[in-house]
């Protein structure tokens, strides 16, 4: 089952958590509608407005097919809709009229598949009551700067929680998205909610998957580019280990240049086609428990590896052991980032396992030290009428001891 582009168009840390935790990972584009000048006959209807004009605003932006939902909250009391306060002001009048009563926290979806040319608008709607707040208790919260940029000055997944008493309805519909509606409406484009589902950390690729991975990820030109990089990093006439070494595609490029490479994937698909790019040269094994001995390389390479982690230290660690004094261990970095960048897009709201600070604290725990850096071209991989990125390359060295 291969995964669908999926967009969504909202800025909302909460709604992609929410997603993440669901298992499945959105490419953001944010929609820069502006939410204030945007009216409607019921508070329902406006946040179903609002989604709507998200999602059409990232739509518009696309040069290729996706499927994309744009999402917006709005806060019912009195029918009167709240939606994010913006000043401390505000904020604080709205909980003291909010404390001990119930509203209802509509959330508006709509999905628009750029394939089939489906527009999807639905409303979800939760009760949630609060609790009798007291003065001291709504100043705290204010100062804390949370409800300030939430719909209705409330969370229920954050530092709001303890004050939301019950709800009735879909809980996740109150954080900002509503999972169960959302699945439903995937239905109705053709797309299976298991189809989202990233590819999980045992990468375990299916033949299918194998066979058109070099063509998706940019091709001989992007894989040449990424060899001529590491290998102006690389020390002269060692011995190299790549790690998720994949259809060995950069790896014989490596050894085009000069290099004795080796290579260890966990995907057996994978290693069916790195075997014929390297024979002999490659075999099964996890980067968290690599089949090799201690101090046995002068290098190892990690080519967009360490983002796809859950957790990049025993990574690190692993490299650090198998590596000889003043051995290399060069790997790509921000990689997400980078085709952010060049999309046109900011920065995400959460710092991948590759992300370089992150790296360069955890690889200097293991005697690994920052020491060189390059950069190489994603040929082939411009996204949404973006410019084409540009991947950085790092590279740490192994202390002496």
């Amino acid at each position: 089952m291969s995964r669908p582009r999926f967009v969504l168009a909202s800025a909302s840390p909460a709604r992609l958590k929410t997603l993440r935790n669901a298992g499945v990972e959105p490419e953001v584009i944010v929609s820069g509608v502006d939410e204030d000048n945007v009216t409607a006959e019921s508070p329902g209807e406006l946040a179903r407005a609002l989604a709507t004009l998200k999602a059409r605003a990232v739509v518009s932006t696309l040069n290729d097919h996706a499927t994309v939902l744009g999402c917006d909250s709005v806060l019912e009391i009195d029918g009167v809709a709240y939606g994010k306060p913006g000043t401390p002001e505000v904020a604080r009048e709205r909980l003291r009229n909010m404390r001990g009563r119930s509203g209802i926290l509509h959330t508006g979806h709509c999905l628009f598949d750029t394939t089939s040319r489906q527009e999807i608008r639905e409303l979800a709607s939760t009760t949630v009551y609060f609790a009798d707040l007291t003065d001291d208790e709504i100043d705290a919260y204010v100062e804390t700067g949370e409800p300030l940029v939430v719909a209705g000055a409330f969370t229920v997944d954050g530092l709001g929680g303890p004050f939301v008493t019950g709800i009735e309805g879909d809980y996740h519909n109150v954080v900002g998205i509503s999972l169960p509606l959302v699945r439903r409406m995937l239905a109705e484009v053709g797309i299976p909610w298991p189809a989202l589902w990233k590819i999980p950390s045992t990468f375990e690729y299916d033949d299918a998957e194998a066979a058109r991975y070099d063509e998706s990820r940019g091709g001989p030109e992007r894989a040449r580019a990424a060899a001529e990089a590491v290998h102006e990093l690389l020390p002269k006439g060692g011995r190299v280990l790549e790690l998720a070494v994949g259809t060995g595609i950069v790896a014989a490029e490596l050894v085009a240049l000069g290099n004795l490479v080796h290579g260890v994937d966990v995907s057996p698909a994978m290693l069916r086609h790195a075997r014929i790019r390297l024979p002999g040269h490659v075999a099964a094994g996890d980067a968290n428990q690599l089949p090799l001995a201690d101090r046995r390389c002068d290098a190892v390479v990690a080519i967009w590896l360490l983002h796809l982690l859950e957790d990049s230290d025993p990574v690190l660690a692993e490299v650090a052991r198998i590596l000889r004094p003043d051995g290399v261990f060069i790997t790509t970095t921000e990689k997400s980032e980078a085709t952010r960048y060049a999309g046109g897009r900011g920065s995400g709201d959460q710092r991948s396992q590759d992300a370089l600070t992150l790296l360069v604290a955890r690889a200097a725990a293991h005697g690994l030290v920052l020491d060189g850096a390059t950069t190489f071209t994603g040929h082939n991989q411009a996204r949404g009428g973006g410019t084409t990125p540009l991947y950085p390359l790092v590279r740490f060295r192994r202390s002496g001891r």
